[in-house]
């Protein structure tokens, strides 16, 4: 949380939930195999924050960025932000491979976001 507090320019407090929320919108826009593979490489206390459904959403990044700003009560701006912190943050906290497989899903714009600040 703190890497995603200081990348995003948020309390820890704020960054906790951008980080539950981000997770969320993520596995439900993995397939059910790559959200649990995901998540199986997730710190415990975060695993549980990865929504796994049967079948993957089809959702483009800003749509992604505005659920979590929904969920977060954050601003457009502050949730893109907070999106490629949490995204860049998870690059670097899982795996390559699981990275690599999950990003493999979603459009080239969300692996953009993570290379963004690397």
């Amino acid at each position: 949380m703190r890497a995603v507090a200081e990348r995003s320019a948020l309390s820890r407090e704020e960054a906790a939930d951008l980080v539950r929320a981000t997770l969320d919108t993520l596995g439900s826009r993995l397939s059910a195999r790559e959200a649990k593979n995901l998540a199986a490489r997730l710190p415990e206390s975060l695993r549980d924050s990865l929504h796994i459904q049967e079948k993957g959403e089809h959702f483009g990044l800003h749509d992604f960025v505005r659920k979590v700003s929904k969920r977060t009560g954050l601003t457009m701006r502050e949730a893109t932000a907070g999106v490629r912190a949490v995204l860049t943050t998870l690059r670097e906290a899982v795996d390559d491979e699981a990275f690599a497989h999950a990003m493999s899903q979603l459009p080239g714009e969300f692996q953009e976001m993570a290379e963004a600040t690397a």
